[in-house]
């Protein structure tokens, strides 16, 4: 959401996440979107701890990386961020012009924002006219502290980027989906991502998101489980979380239901938090899941289960065309979890607001 520049230009999307840098580039034809590049490359846990770089020399590494591999000529990037890295809030205000908001944004968010103003960031999006108050118009805010922002440009200029839109984990998602949706504008749904340390969710009606709340819970919650109730290493659990059920012993597929029990409760808790005060016809009725986690066996039954309602995979290639000779389909099936969020920025633009 917080674009840098004004000329719309292509741009490629990188998702820098706990444990792992994904990377999209897309190019735009009549027809629709086409893939031009993917890639992932591991991070290493101590990377990126509770959403901070903290290793920022291996972070730069991995990106170049992956733009030196892949050949990528393009310069300008979209990147994201999530958890305690921003700040969202749905507000009321007196109707207005987005460009006499964007006079008075400074001023609105300082009553919503728990920092000095001078020190953040701060975008918006009109959702629109209340239904209560015609006169009153509901408003998106986002902000995140200018330093985290700082960090991410200086990661990106280190490996010879710029980094011309920073956008938000859920919105992202929320782009991906849209592009290749057949979702009733009626319904609502729930985005859920859920990465390896962080889960993403967005209810979605039509094109506006009506909820989003991050949660501090992922896939390294299976990994430290497994560690702790079987006795093996970080590096076995990785390993054994992603055995097929058939080839799993009896006591790591206990884990696994207990996690998936975990996760599934936290997602029905939100749930029912949003719905709780959400009018009759802005109600979850369905989910859509992704993220690295949402690969684990067992976990969208067990949502199922526990919301009662209908759990689908989040495909964000699905709408996305590409040349068999250059992808292998297997290949993007398998990651296809794990790239919902790069998708959702290779689709932004220089200059996106």
């Amino acid at each position: 959401m917080f674009g840098l520049f004004n000329k719309k230009k292509d741009l490629v999307g990188i998702d820098i996440g706990s444990s792992s840098v994904k990377l999209v580039q897309l190019w735009q034809a009549k027809d629709g979107y086409h893939l031009q590049n993917v890639g992932i490359v591991p991070l290493p846990p101590e990377a990126i701890v509770d959403n901070s770089l903290m290793d920022t020399a291996t972070v730069v590494d991995a990106v170049r990386n992956l733009i030196d591999s892949l050949g990528i000529k393009t310069r300008d990037a979209a990147c994201s961020i999530s958890g305690n890295a921003v700040i969202i809030r749905k507000i009321l205000l007196a109707t207005m012009t987005s460009e006499e908001l964007e006079d008075q944004i400074g001023w609105e968010a300082e009553q919503y924002i728990p920092f000095d103003i001078k020190d953040v960031h701060v975008d918006f999006q009109i959702l629109g006219p209340d239904q209560v108050d015609p006169n009153k118009m509901q408003v998106l805010l986002v902000a995140s502290k200018k330093d985290i922002i700082n960090d991410y440009v200086s990661v990106f200029a280190d490996a010879g980027m710029s980094l011309s839109v920073m956008d938000v984990d859920g919105f992202a998602v929320q782009n991906a989906w849209e592009l290749g949706s057949t979702a009733s504008a009626e319904e609502s749904l729930a985005l859920i991502n859920i990465g390896a340390s962080i889960m993403n969710i967005n209810v979605v009606k039509g094109d506006t998101s009506l909820f989003t709340r991050d949660v501090q819970m992922g896939g390294n919650l299976y990994t430290e489980e497994i560690q702790k109730q079987l006795g093996v290493s970080a590096e076995e659990a990785e390993s054994l979380k992603k055995l097929a059920p058939e080839s799993a012993q009896q006591p790591l597929r206990e884990v696994i239901a207990r996690v998936n029990d975990a996760i599934s409760q936290e997602i029905r808790r939100s749930i029912d938090f949003y719905n709780a005060s959400a009018a009759n016809d802005e109600r979850v009725t369905a989910v859509r899941i992704s993220g690295g986690c949402s690969k684990v066996q067992g976990l969208r039954g067990a949502v199922k289960e526990r919301l009662g309602m209908e759990v689908e995979a989040l495909n964000p290639f699905a709408a996305i065309k590409y040349n068999e000779k250059d992808f292998d389909p297997e290949y993007l099936q398998e990651i296809a979890p794990l790239m919902a969020v790069g998708v959702g920025l290779a689709i932004r633009r220089v200059g996106d607001k």
